[in-house]
Order: C-alpha cells, then structure tokens, then sequence
C-alpha cells in the first residue's frame, strides 16, 4: 500500500499516512481517521492537500536476483562493448555497438 503526506492549512500539520489509491481524503477528519490520530482543535472539515513524495524503489543487488526478477544489466568492459551480466538462454553475453544481434532480449522481458 502506498504512502501519501497530506498538509493541512488550518493548522500547518503534515500527515504521512498509508492508504488504497482509490481513496480520496479532503478533509482533516477524514485524515485524522486514516492516520489514527486525534482530531485536536482544527475543524472536522478543514481541506487537506495531498503533498507529493518522490517513488522509492527497492532493487536486489546480486546479478541472480536481479536476472530472477526479469532486469538486464549491462557492464561495460570496453569501447562499445558491454558484458550481458544477466543472461539468459540464448542470449548473447557481450553487446557489441553496431551489433543489433547481440542486443538483449528486452521484447521478451518487458510485459504488460
């Protein structure tokens, strides 16, 4: 479930809280409720504005984690010539610049 952060005017507090991203909070009730939090002195219906957070994505480190879960990556070991440290089945280890062939697998890898 994601996190959001939501501030609310009235009274300058910013509220970090987890919720669907179907869910629509307007109001300074409807926030203190998600949160679990008490309502204080600040109106019931004092709007609230949703506040943007930057993605956090989380990578395993290690190449066979990394191919298990369908990346590429690619380390360059010369001019134009990058090692496949990801491979799998028939793909090429080394990618080679002007060698479409040697390209990765990505049409395969990439899904909807």
């Amino acid at each position: 479930m994601p996190s959001y952060k939501y501030e609310c005017p009235a009274n300058g507090v910013v509220v970090e809280v987890r919720h669907k991203m179907d869910v629509v909070i307007r109001h300074w009730g409807e926030l203190c409720f998600a949160a679990q939090i008490p309502l204080g002195e600040t109106d019931f219906d004092a709007p609230v504005q949703k506040r943007m957070m930057p993605a956090s994505i989380s990578i395993p480190l290690a190449n066979s984690q990394l191919k298990n879960t369908g990346f590429t990556k690619l380390v360059k070991r010369d001019k134009g010539v990058y090692e496949n440290v990801t491979a799998t089945g028939d793909e090429h280890r080394y990618m080679v610049a002007g060698k479409p062939e040697s390209m990765p697998h990505l049409h395969k890898k990439i899904g909807d």
